[in-house]
């Protein structure tokens, strides 16, 4: 078996046919296939190299999820246009700023040019197409339906984008903020405070309760704070290292953050529209329902959801309606299995599931919002509290002395 070509990306500056200073860059095998190429579109090239990623800036970036979702689209609005497949991919790849992504959509348009069904070529880049999104495209591919498939799922990693930004802006505003206060402590803990105890031991009073206590501290990071520091950056990467091994410690840790008040409930209305929102996609697609549900399974996110919906696999592919299931695993809302129960007897489950994801979806953004609007006022509250302190601790001192000089 022939060993497949390793393409790579080369900057050129050349000439073209009017006698223009032109450069770019290309995608090919070699040196030699990039000038013969470059000689095919009537560039007269007198500078060519190899493309060597910086460490920093454009060149280094990698190829994310939003840029796959973008691809996705514009796949999916040029084959609804009458554009052709290989066209499709060569125009995309030709104007993609990143050049990771430009290599990877070279390489998928030669398998397709070489005769090889997208689906498989897709397969070849697992880390950037999943299992489903592969085989929603083959199920396309055997329909005859591609541009229409192709739309599913640009509607669907859309949608799945656009909910996972919402679950990451829950957290991050407010551990972005814990982060700043505990480096702004720790800098006031080791190197100001220090300069006021020198000034308080010229005092040769005794000093309040308070200012003791932050002394102490103060006294306590700087001897220890490196151990701590140490010792919580260790323990951090042995659960990292737990965590991707052990099976029943993610399984553990997605029920417990069930339970957290607010982030909890945000995390399950998500897990239920990721759930819905994929059984949609595929069972729309003409997937099997058994195959659609074992695709959700995977991509609900936690693993309650994820065994629960396996469950319901079992249940279904023994005879039992999906809504019977759904209810006897005591994890969906009623609603869910009301609106299932109504798609199955109308036979619109799928119209029914993509209406379940959307109001799933809105409740989910109006959650994030309201959440973000209450943590906002209650962590000012907590820094006013905590630097607050630190500074009347520091100056209370002071104020006393005042008092006693006056």
């Amino acid at each position: 078996m022939a060993k497949e070509k390793t393409l790579d990306t080369f900057v050129w500056q050349g000439k073209n046919r009017k006698g223009q200073q032109i450069k770019g860059e290309i995608t090919a095998a070699s040196m030699t296939e990039a000038r013969n190429l470059l000689r095919r579109q009537g560039v007269s090239a007198t500078k060519v190299k190899k493309f060597s990623k910086p460490f920093f800036g454009k060149g280094s970036e990698k190829i994310n999820a939003a840029d796959i979702c973008v691809v996705s689209r514009q796949i999916a609005t040029m084959l609804s246009a009458g554009v052709t497949l290989i066209q499709t991919i060569d125009m995309i790849a030709q104007g993609h700023a990143k050049a990771s992504m430009r290599k990877m959509l070279t390489e998928i348009g030669n398998e397709v040019k070489a005769g090889n069904p997208l689906s498989k070529a897709l397969r070849k880049h697992p880390d950037y197409f999943e299992d489903l999104y592969c085989d929603l495209v083959e199920t396309g591919e055997q329909s005859g339906a591609l541009e229409t498939i192709y739309d599913r799922i640009a509607t669907y990693k859309e949608k799945a984008e656009a909910l996972k930004s919402k679950i990451k802006k829950a957290m991050f505003y407010p551990i972005a903020v814990v982060v700043v206060a505990f480096v702004v402590t720790t800098i006031l803990l080791i190197f100001v405070v220090p300069q006021f105890e020198e000034i308080f031991s010229s005092f040769g009073a005794e000093l309040p309760a308070f200012t003791q206590f932050v002394l102490a501290i103060s006294k306590f990071v700087q001897d220890y704070g490196l151990f701590i520091a140490g010792a919580i950056f260790i323990g951090a990467m042995l659960f990292q290292r737990t965590y991707k091994k052990s099976a029943d410690l993610r399984d553990s840790l997605d029920k417990k953050i069930l339970k957290i008040p607010v982030i909890g409930e945000i995390l399950k209305k998500a897990s239920i529209a990721r759930f819905t929102r994929t059984l949609a996609t595929t069972f729309a697609a003409g997937v099997p329902l058994i195959g659609a549900l074992e695709s959700a399974a995977g991509a609900a996110g936690n693993a309650v959801f994820r065994d629960a919906i396996l469950y319901i696999r079992k249940e279904v592919a023994g005879g039992m309606p999906m809504h019977v299931a759904m209810r006897a695993t005591n994890v969906f809302p009623d609603m869910v299995t009301q609106m299932i129960a109504i798609g199955e007897e109308s036979g619109a489950v799928d119209e029914m599931l993509s209406k379940i994801a959307t109001i799933y979806e809105r409740e989910v953004d109006d959650m994030v919002d309201g959440l973000t609007s209450l943590l906002e006022p209650m962590i000012m509250a907590v820094l006013g509290v905590v630097i607050g302190g630190l500074i009347v601790a520091m100056y209370l001192p002071i104020f006393q002395m005042g008092n006693v000089v006056g």
